[in-house]
């Protein structure tokens, strides 16, 4: 029966053909192509996990009197958004696990496009004719951030009420609309209505962006072919590794089971974010050594190190939290979407890639990207400078000043030591990889040493 159904549709959809030479195809073997799988497995767990909480969570900012399970905050006043949030977390069966799973697979999602992205830049993926998918990859992660930001700010909670808070000045320092995007973002003067809003963006619109371009990356990278690393047997025409069915798609299902695996351990074992020792959010109050999550935390730290000043010229004044908040991240991702056609520019590169640069090969490219990092480092550092100086028992203006250094200089020593660095290795001669693969198979010599047998990398090509 299953023969004729499949032998029916294939004869009117053709679909036999189609689905012999997907299962054929050849993705490359080196690990740090699994990390974009990282992300997407990650995104899978978020949306399976977020969509149980939807059922529990209610985006209200009306005011209740909680009268739940947890005694501390028994007769308090509070909304009914971190009320529910309260329900899901002691009332709810699996509910605090859900959002702690939840909120993990958020920070594993965005640390793994990070590192995806990352992988691109310092092997050179980006270029040509695969400047489409570095843009949109960038969107995802720029998706990501957002998503991120939404769902923590979600609960309602003294910690997240403060971050919306720093959101909406931001927001209102930009020059001439500034006002107009707050006004429409949190739905009125702060705090407006901003929860059902962010309801609304965090489980419907950014989550379908999201999908949109992963499907629209997974069909580019599916007609385009992986990019892989030089050696033996491969070239700008091939690829060597392992066929899609079974070897990769085993591979790749182990992979979803052990992101789901460190998420769920992770989600049970590790708590993260208990709103309910913040409090709920009140405007007139501040936790004192408050912090984002992580992949806001440079924007935190930008807000902290730049100095106070401000810019008034034809009538207007330009807020001090427009450079740090608006203006750096701005130039910053311009710089990130441009960098392919940037780079084809400065080296007057105008051919097709189909083979991975290793870093050291690219001391400029390589340099620049880890002085980049490095500033992304010391920002990141000083979101948290007041704990950094009660842990080290500093003054907080003396971490401060000390970082506003670190700002300066660190790129820049970070730039000289890497491009010597990868200016040394590269000119030295001496080869990065072994014209050989492993094979698990260990023999004795005459001598009584012990080493591997050695077996052809050029397996399974494909044109």
């Amino acid at each position: 029966m299953i023969k004729r159904l499949s032998r029916w549709v294939d004869d009117r959809l053709g679909t036999g053909s189609f689905a012999k030479a997907a299962l054929n195809k050849v993705f490359p073997d080196h690990w740090s192509f699994m990390i974009g799988e990282i992300a997407l497995y990650a995104f899978v767990v978020l949306l399976g996990t977020g969509t149980y909480l939807t059922f529990f969570f209610n985006p209200d900012t009306k005011q209740v009197v909680y009268d739940g399970r947890y005694q501390q905050l028994k007769n308090v006043k509070m909304s009914a958004a971190f009320e529910s949030v309260l329900h899901i977390s002691f009332e709810v069966r699996a509910g605090l696990v859900m959002r702690q799973i939840h909120h993990w697979a958020a920070l594993i999602f965005v640390a793994a496009m990070t590192a995806h992205l990352l992988r691109i830049f310092f092997t050179g993926a980006f270029r040509r004719p695969r400047e489409i998918n570095w843009v949109i990859g960038l969107f995802m992660l720029l998706l990501g951030i957002g998503n991120g930001f939404t769902g923590y700010s979600l609960p309602d909670d003294l910690l997240s009420g403060t971050g919306l808070r720093i959101a909406y000045a931001v927001a209102q320092s930009i020059p001439l609309v500034g006002n107009w995007i707050a006004f429409l973002v949190f739905g009125g003067e702060y705090p407006g209505n901003v929860i059902s809003r962010l309801y609304v963006i965090h489980i419907l619109i950014i989550p379908a962006a999201i999908v949109a371009l992963l499907s629209a990356h997974l069909g580019i990278l599916w007609r385009q072919k992986h990019m892989q690393f030089a050696g033996k047997g491969k070239t700008e025409t091939n690829v060597v590794g392992s066929r899609l069915y079974p070897n990769f798609a085993m591979k790749s299902i182990g992979l979803f089971f052990l992101v789901f695996a460190v998420c769920a351990a992770l989600g049970g074992l590790t708590q993260v974010n208990p709103v309910w020792l913040y409090g709920p959010y009140d405007p007139a109050a501040v936790t004192a050594g408050s912090q984002p999550d992580w992949y806001i935390g440079w924007l935190e730290g930008a807000l902290r190190l730049m100095p106070p000043w401000e810019v008034r010229a034809f009538g207007h004044t330009i807020p001090n939290p427009f450079f740090p908040g608006v203006l750096m991240p701005g130039v910053l991702f311009t710089a990130m979407f441009l960098w392919p056609w940037l780079e084809a520019w400065f080296a007057k590169d105008d051919q097709a890639h189909h083979i991975l640069d290793r870093p050291r090969d690219r001391p400029k490219r390589t340099a620049f990207g880890v002085a980049a990092a490095a500033f992304y480092l010391v920002i990141f550092l000083a979101g948290g400078n007041d704990v950094l100086a009660q842990r080290l028992q500093l003054s907080v203006n003396a971490m401060t000043k000390a970082l506003q250094v670190a700002l300066f200089f660190g790129p820049a020593l970070a730039y000289f030591v890497t491009y010597r660095v990868c200016k040394e290795l590269r000119d030295s001669g001496v080869p990065i990889t072994h014209p050989t693969r492993e094979s698990g198979i260990v023999m004795r010599t005459a001598e009584g040493g012990y080493v591997e047998q050695e077996r052809d990398p050029a397996e399974n090509p494909s044109p």
